[in-house]
């Protein structure tokens, strides 16, 4: 029964991570890219000082929200900005050859135009308890109150996908990483692990998204400031080769590579698989969660959509490029190593003693964020199914697989999780691609409205 099982979600894995399914995808994006106009690379300057830059400035927040903009992003980037940088950048490259990181950055530039859509509608069809205060947002309620009442069996089954594929790619499969690192680095045995992954997990998840969102927003700019220096230390070590590792990437994007030392060789079609693949797992354009924390944001719903846009720039383009230059600098695609012992391998190589600690601490600090933001998009899916009676044994059953991830059980429901979460794509897609009209003209009426202002400014 189970091996029929394993057999069967096998099967279906193939399928749903397969070539069309990340065709639809990455063409969402690049529909919604058109349909807006370019608007991530039009505005790309205008959308940095509606972000970042208004930390420098005397803008106040918005109204409506349980949690700043800052605080909603960094919550968003603590699940995407995780194993996926280091392991999924990793295994592309030892997969599909240098070549695989170019088209994870085409994935990238047009996932921003997906990113933008789910942050923006997130907050669009957000709902605010008049009691309690409290916010529910996220792709269920954007399908059901941007689609229409007749469209809640899709919002329920993208509910449903969500709250079991949590258990998975923000859960047991983060615990598992965070306990073979603290294995790996400190000889610390996983039930150990396992126990203070359950702890430190609990004491912030048990507090809701304001807890989450202050430690997200305390934790994600250290952990990716001190990995992109790690990287930068290496880069600019190797700065008379950067020329050539860009030529490697673009070279190779086109070309197929030859077997070299433990690198099997890779195909075009390789390159673009596992680099279109990874890009997708690397920042979750397309899966929608992220709508879910971004709802939570004061802000409005373009300007939170710009966050979104920066959010996957800096993913990938920013932390999954410097994952990229390490491993070709160092050369060590040739050991035939994958995953995050590759990434591991290039740093030690790169910057003997110290690059290997990088490597363990950002997969310490990447794994154990991830599951804080996942525990949240888990709970806030079912609430929207089984109301708010769910919520605090969903948290409960979520340390349980912590636990049972950090001691490496439940194969299964691993497995099975990473089918789901690829499917949770679908409800998401069809309503961005849905409700693609609504996210122009929201667009457009606030270039309209930039624009008017600029042109009183220059009458005064």
């Amino acid at each position: 029964m189970v091996e029929a099982l394993l057999a069967f979600n096998s099967w279906l894995n193939s399928i749903v991570w397969g070539p069309p399914f990340m065709i639809l995808l990455v063409g969402t994006g690049l529909y919604l890219t058109i349909r807006l106009g370019f608007f991530q690379f039009t505005h790309f300057g205008h959308a940095w000082k509606q972000t970042f830059g208004r930390f420098f400035s005397k803008a106040t927040e918005e109204e409506g929200g349980a949690i700043t903009s800052f605080q909603a992003v960094a919550s968003a980037m603590a699940a995407t900005i995780g194993v996926g940088n280091i392991a999924g950048v990793s295994t592309a490259i030892a997969l599909g050859g240098p070549g695989a990181v170019f088209w994870m950055w085409l994935t990238a530039l047009v996932g921003m135009a997906t990113k933008y859509g789910e942050a923006s509608l997130g907050v669009k069809y957000r709902e605010i308890d008049p009691e309690t205060g409290e916010i529910s947002g996220g792709v269920m309620y954007y399908i059901e109150k941007g689609l229409g009442p007749k469209w809640k069996p899709l919002a329920i089954i993208y509910g449903l996908l969500a709250g079991v594929a949590a258990f998975g790619i923000g859960c047991m499969v983060q615990a598992n990483t965070f306990a073979h690192a603290f294995e790996t680095g400190f000889g610390v045995p996983n039930w150990v692990s396992g126990i203070i992954v359950v702890i430190a997990t609990g004491l912030v998840t048990l507090g809701g998204i304001k807890r989450i969102a202050m430690t997200a927003e305390r934790i994600v700019p250290f952990m990716a400031i001190v990995y992109i220096i790690g990287s930068l230390i290496i880069i600019f070590m190797n700065i008379s080769n950067l020329g050539w590792a860009f030529g490697q990437i673009f070279y190779y994007a086109f070309n197929p590579m030859a077997a070299t030392g433990g690198f099997a060789g890779a195909g075009v079609a390789a390159a673009i698989r596992f680099g279109i693949a990874r890009g997708i797992f690397s920042n979750e354009a397309g899966l929608g969660a992220a709508s879910i924390v971004h709802a939570q944001a004061k802000n409005t719903p373009v300007r939170q959509g710009m966050w979104g846009m920066w959010e996957t720039f800096i993913d990938t383009i920013v932390i999954c490029t410097m994952t990229s230059l390490v491993i070709i600098l160092t050369g060590v695609i040739t050991t035939g190593t994958t995953g995050a012992e590759l990434a591991s391998t290039a740093f030690s190589r790169g910057l003997p003693g110290p690059g290997g600690v990088v490597v363990l601490i950002g997969l310490i600090l990447f794994s154990y964020t991830t599951m804080l933001t996942w525990n949240f998009y888990g709970e806030k899916s079912w609430e929207y199914i089984f109301g708010r009676g769910i919520i605090v044994p969903y948290r409960l059953l979520f340390l349980a697989f912590l636990f049972v991830g950090a001691i490496g059980g439940l194969v299964l429901i691993w497995d099975i999780a990473d089918t789901l979460n690829g499917l949770m794509a679908a409800p998401n897609l069809i309503a961005l691609l849905v409700l693609a009209t609504i996210l122009t003209k929201d667009k457009k009426d606030y270039v309209d409205d930039l624009k008017k202002k600029l042109y009183t400014k220059q009458k005064i």
